[in-house]
C-alpha cells in the first residue's frame, strides 16, 4: 500500500527527478487533461468532479507519506 501511495503522491515517481520535478509534473498533467478533452472528448463536468475528488484524496494521501518519512 506504501508503494501506492508513493507513486499517487509523487506522480508515478515524475516527484522524485532531480531536476524540474514540479515542472514536468504540470507538463504531465497538461498532457493528459488536453488528451482527456480533446481525444477522448470527456465532459468537463466530469474532469472538473475528478480534479475536486482527487485534491481531496491526495491531502490525505500527503499526509500518510509525511508520516511514514
Amino acid at each position: 500500500m506504501n508503494n501506492i501511495n508513493f507513486l499517487f503522491v509523487t506522480l508515478f515517481g515524475i516527484g522524485k527527478i532531480k531536476k524540474i520535478p514540479g515542472s514536468l509534473a504540470s507538463l504531465v498533467t497538461t498532457l493528459f487533461l488536453f488528451f482527456l478533452f480533446h481525444i477522448l472528448s470527456v465532459s468537463p463536468n466530469v474532469v472538473l468532479f475528478s480534479i475536486i475528488m482527487i485534491f481531496f484524496i491526495s491531502l490525505h494521501a500527503v499526509k500518510i507519506f509525511i508520516k511514514d518519512l
